[in-house]
């Protein structure tokens, strides 16, 4: 009796179409801040990856409005999105003793 090995059955899984890929599933965003910490040589990797993840789906048949970091990036602007929202933190007294139940 022929039997799949349980690593054969993973790789027929992820072969199977998950629908259609878009820029933003391949793509990686930096916040202003995040994007300082990356050196001329990963800018330009970035640059260059992005750049190139575009052209290739374009090359498939992906049709959509230019994402914003390719035009960015085709403009020579620096790429990054605006900051993300980060979670506000109340700390006690701030909210009032009644409100987060700190006494």
């Amino acid at each position: 009796m022929f039997r799949i090995s349980a690593f054969t059955q993973g790789l027929q899984k992820m072969t199977k179409s998950q629908g259609p890929v878009s820029f933003k599933d391949m793509a990686v965003d930096f916040t202003r801040e995040e994007w300082q910490y990356l050196d001329p040589p990963q800018r330009d990797l970035y640059k260059n990856v992005m750049l190139e993840n575009y052209i290739n789906l374009i090359s498939v048949g992906f049709q959509s409005a230019k994402p914003a970091v390719v035009h960015k990036l085709e403009q020579g602007e620096e790429p990054w999105i605006v900051e993300r929202k980060i979670p506000s933190w109340s700390y006690p007294g701030e909210l009032g003793e009644e409100v987060c139940g700190w006494k």
